[in-house]
């Protein structure tokens, strides 16, 4: 790191050739820069040896790279982001500006090709590569990422808060008063948590993640599936953050060795939002997860969910039937509860007896008898199913069927005159069939009693604000598994990322479904025994889109991208 390589010679022998110093001056730098292991360039602007600007200009003319004065630079937070601070400080780099898909980047080290291309992996942007000197370029990192810039960054978040204490109020219930009277004592600390939750429910996140390291306290939202990095606290709030939400939550601020569970309610005007709070021992103290259950963001109509035409209509059909199962599937935050929601919603009515066990409750929804299962004094979801069945139920819907006990219940049930919704952890609707029969339960029941298997995945939807068209290389299209011939008339777009997205280029999320129903052939090759590779293959032939084809016709209406497609769904 002593000294840089320009066309064959060394910083120093261009500084030598230049009259900039003397051969004494050069063998001493170097020797403090082989001693401190830091860049010859830095060590004589640092000691004053050469002005910091003359080496700044030998290394552009050198270099055939422009140079920049940071001291006249104001640099926009927001593009600060684009590149971590751990990797700023460690490379001597700084975002300066972005403009498109173009980001300026001021390097202290011009030679480092390798690090450019590190750096357009990570931010995902063309870079201009801008020269700036070294000792300037090493304060501006520090003063934009190191503490000064996290104090900053708390007291900007603060600063918003500022006149909205009528609109914005945690509800506290009873909780350990001596904790309590001690935390609010410390008012940054509950301006923070304070400023956090109103900040997240604003921008639409549905997590926040608090989470301690050795040297800092990062915080990051969910924003549309993707975290993103809003703040670092300062490191001596660690301890009273999280005693702040435990004691919001009505959690045991005593005790950290184990995993809890609690739930909040913030109100903002005339909104009442809950979150659900979890938190995790970690290395160096408890991680916390806030869920934000925000009733005013959940979209009840399952018109305008995105269904295709004729998935649209036999999904209805199904939950409008008086008995059978309708299964809906997929990985954690994929959307089923919302979509069961919305089925029940759409069937509520006074005539309706509506039961749920649900681990935990996410949404309250009126008219329906909504039961929390609680293990841990047996209240399982068999349990609770099986006490729905002497409370003259219509309608049932389980959580989750995690077990044989619960899947037969569950199945008898349907077979007996009621309606039973539920979710399965599983890839594709077809595999949701066997994967029911590799739990233990017969085929011909299976066969009998499901009457449709709803996957699905959600993707980012495409800023509309940035939205524009975009084209892949053959040997992208060739990847997907299918003829390139199919993509040719498909017009791919993309969000370029403007303000309104955050420079993202995604904004809001559309979900994708593959609705497969049980139709006489689907239920006689059930009882043969068949994969659920055949059951797919004639479920297609049926009509049924997978959730590739789904996405595909996402993607060419425009709504997402294909990397997302990609992304959520096999080929």
């Amino acid at each position: 790191m002593a000294s840089v390589a320009v066309g064959g010679n060394s910083i120093g022998d261009l500084l030598l050739q230049e009259g900039l110093l003397t051969r004494d001056q050069l063998t001493a730098a170097t020797a403090e820069a082989k001693s401190s292991r830091l860049r010859l360039s830095y060590v004589v602007a640092k000691q004053g040896i050469v002005p910091e600007v003359e080496v700044t200009k030998l290394l552009a003319r050198h270099f055939r790279m422009p140079a920049v004065d940071l001291t006249k630079f104001e640099v926009d937070p927001r593009t600060l982001k684009l590149i971590p601070g751990e990797v700023a400080a460690k490379h001597i780099v700084l975002p300066l500006k972005r403009e498109g898909r173009t980001l300026t980047v001021a390097v202290a080290d011009p030679s480092d090709h390798g690090l450019l291309d590190d750096l357009k992996f990570i931010t995902r942007y063309d870079l201009f590569p801008v020269i700036a000197g070294e000792v300037t370029l090493r304060s501006l990192i520090e003063r934009h990422y190191e503490t000064a810039g996290n104090e900053q960054q708390l007291q900007n978040l603060l600063k918003d808060m500022e006149g909205l204490d009528d609109d914005v109020e945690v509800v506290e219930e009873q909780a350990d008063e001596v904790a309590t009277r001690e935390q609010i004592d410390d008012a940054p600390v509950v301006k923070l948590i304070n400023g956090l939750l109103t900040d997240a429910v604003r921008r639409g996140a549905s997590d926040i993640h608090i989470e301690p390291f050795e040297h800092e306290i990062r915080v990051r939202y969910r924003i549309d599936g993707a975290l993103v990095e809003v703040m670092k606290p300062p490191l001596k709030l660690r301890a009273a953050l999280t005693s702040r939400v435990k004691i919001l939550s009505q959690l045991n601020i005593a005790e950290r060795r184990v995993p809890q569970d609690g739930r909040l309610k913030l109100k903002m005007g005339n909104r009442v939002i809950d979150f659900r709070v979890s938190t995790l021992p970690v290395l160096f103290g408890e991680k916390i997860v806030m869920r934000i259950l925000d009733k005013g963001n959940l979209t009840l109509d399952l018109s305008k969910f995105g269904f295709e035409p004729k998935a649209e209509k036999d999904l209805l059909r199904a939950i409008l039937n008086p008995y059978g199962m309708v299964l809906v599937t997929g990985p954690t935050g994929s959307g089923k509860t919302t979509t069961l929601y919305s089925a029940l919603s759409r069937i509520n009515t006074i005539e309706t007896n509506i039961m749920t066990a649900e681990d935990p409750v996410e949404y309250n929804l009126m008219g329906i008898n909504q039961v929390l299962v609680r293990n841990e004094i047996g209240l399982t979801f068999a349990a609770a199913l099986r006490a729905f069945l002497r409370q003259d139920p219509n309608v049932i819907m389980i959580g989750e069927i995690r077990d044989l006990e619960t899947g037969s219940i569950a199945i008898k049930a349907a077979l007996t005159g009621h309606l039973v919704l539920s979710t399965l952890h599983t890839n594709d609707a077809p595999s949701t069939i066997t994967r029911m029969i590799d739990m233990g339960l017969e085929a011909f029941n299976v066969a009998s009693a499901v009457n449709m298997v709803v996957a699905q995945r959600l993707v980012r939807r495409i800023c509309k604000s940035c939205k524009e068209p975009t084209t892949y290389p053959d040997d992208v299209l060739a990847s997907l598994g299918t003829e390139i011939e199919q993509f040719r008339s498909i017009p791919f777009m993309k969000g370029r990322g403007c303000d309104a997205c955050g420079g993202l280029g995604y904004k809001g999320r559309a979900g994708l479904y593959e609705v497969m129903t049980l139709t006489p052939a689907l239920r006689r090759m059930i009882l043969r025994g068949d994969s659920a590779a055949e059951l797919r293959d004639h479920a297609v032939t049926e009509g049924m889109l997978t959730l590739r084809m789904d996405g595909m016709m996402k993607v060419a209406k425009g709504v997402t991208t294909l990397e997302e497609v990609v992304k959520e769904t096999a080929s």
